[in-house]
């Protein structure tokens, strides 16, 4: 059987693609900073899985995990970055340590996760590593500015290993950059009323599992890039490359993506959706 580590898996859409890994035949590795989170979800899936605690800031604890979940099936088959955090506000508003988290977390956590996972994948000559970066990776986030910068990074490193890989003939390993629109998890349950977060409301809210379904279909059609949903991506894109024109526009654009963050908060407390 396939052995699959996930990180983030606590909780929320790390939790989900645990699940739906393990429906799919891998033995998965469930891991969260938080091991008792980790636990319930290897509890959930039942026999096979595994759960540990693993901070992804910690590169040495990531290639440690890596060198373990190898010796399972005697490869490391797939592993998943979703460990991420998210505070919104205007960037000089928020200090140092706040900023740092982020690029901590969903940069280098990213880069370290996917690092460990090749040290593991290209002596071998496959694997996949498939590493969730959001939408806010291919545009300029208002309201959530230092996250939107970690996951460009993310989704860079992303990229660029992937190239770097064919460049130095290495066929069999496959990366994936995935980049959903706002799910409906813990990181976004705080912030139905922040305006700050009115972007990550402003398109389709998507559920976890609808998120976990489609990585689950990468993992047997590898893409270098899925955007979710597909349509999103080209018109957010246009916000970076014509900057004066999104400027004229976003005064429109936020307010329209404040009031279909007001219309999910009224869906979401009368319990009509999701």
């Amino acid at each position: 059987m396939p052995v699959a580590v996930v990180t983030g898996a606590g909780s929320g859409l790390g939790r989900a693609i645990a699940l739906e890994l393990a429906h799919r035949g891998f033995l998965v590795h469930a891991t969260d900073v938080d091991p008792d989170a980790a636990a319930r979800t290897a509890a959930e899936i039942g026999a096979g899985a595994r759960s540990a605690g693993l901070d992804v800031r910690d590169e040495a604890a990531c290639r440690a995990l890596a060198a373990e979940a190898a010796t399972r099936g005697g490869s490391l088959d797939l592993w998943v970055n979703n460990a991420g955090v998210l505070f919104t506000g205007p960037s000089w508003e928020q200090d140092e340590g706040t900023r740092r988290t982020m690029l901590e977390v969903n940069a280098l956590g990213t880069m370290n996760g996917t690092v460990a996972a090749l040290d593991r994948m290209i002596p071998t000559g496959r694997g996949h590593v498939i590493n969730v970066i959001s939408l806010a990776g291919i545009v300029a986030a208002p309201g959530e500015v230092s996250y939107s910068a970690s996951k460009h990074a993310a989704m860079a490193f992303t990229l660029g290993t992937l190239f770097d890989l064919r460049r130095a003939g290495i066929s069999g390993v496959e990366i994936s950059a995935v980049c959903p629109d706002g799910i409906w998890t813990a990181m976004l349950e705080d912030k139905l009323g922040d305006p700050e977060a009115a972007g990550s409301f402003s398109g389709h809210l998507l559920t976890a599992e609808q998120v976990a379904i489609q990585v689950g279909k990468l993992t047997e059609r590898p893409r270098p890039l899925l955007v979710l949903p597909r349509w999103r991506g080209p018109v957010l894109r246009a916000f970076d490359l014509f900057p004066r024109l999104a400027l004229r526009m976003l005064p429109l654009v936020m307010r329209d993506a404040r009031r279909k963050q007001r219309r999910y908060k009224k869906q979401i407390e009368a319990g009509e959706w999701p």
